[in-house]
């Protein structure tokens, strides 16, 4: 399992959000030009994270986006899976409900897949975008575009 770069651009979109002292909206270009995403390619993404509830809209001559809770609030895992979809190893333990394998009730090694599954989660269910923007301003020699 690899997270996409659409995974990878959505928490680089977000946290750059979560790192803005102000709260005030951000506009879509900066965000681009900062984190060297291309506009169109950040639009999408940013579009998919404004339907799941996590960034809102802001329209207007001073509008662009911001995170719809606080940062605090909204965990790694949260926005990876708004942009992949259920983050699993293997498709056979992924928690969408739509899935099966004939091999499912006797497979040796789903259990294993499954406690991988979890775990992954868990972890990334751990970490919120504040906890990353904590890590970020304490990084030393690291220069942020933010």
């Amino acid at each position: 399992m690899q997270i996409s770069t659409r995974g990878r651009y959505g928490l680089r979109a977000m946290l750059d959000l979560a790192l803005n002292p102000s709260q005030t909206p951000i506009p879509l270009r900066v965000i681009a030009e900062r984190q060297g995403i291309s506009d169109a390619y950040l639009e999408q993404v940013i579009n998919t994270l404004r339907k799941a509830g996590l960034v809102t809209a802001v329209r207007g001559a001073h509008g662009g986006y911001q995170l719809a809770r606080p940062a605090n609030t909204i965990t790694v895992g949260e926005v990876l899976r708004a942009l992949e979809g259920p983050i699993a190893p293997v498709y056979c333990v992924e928690d969408n409900g739509k899935t099966s394998c004939e091999r499912q009730n006797f497979c040796l090694t789903r259990p294993l897949w499954h406690e991988l599954t979890e775990l992954i989660n868990n972890f990334l269910d751990s970490k919120t975008l504040q906890d990353l923007a904590e890590q970020a301003n304490h990084e030393e020699g690291i220069t942020y575009y933010i």
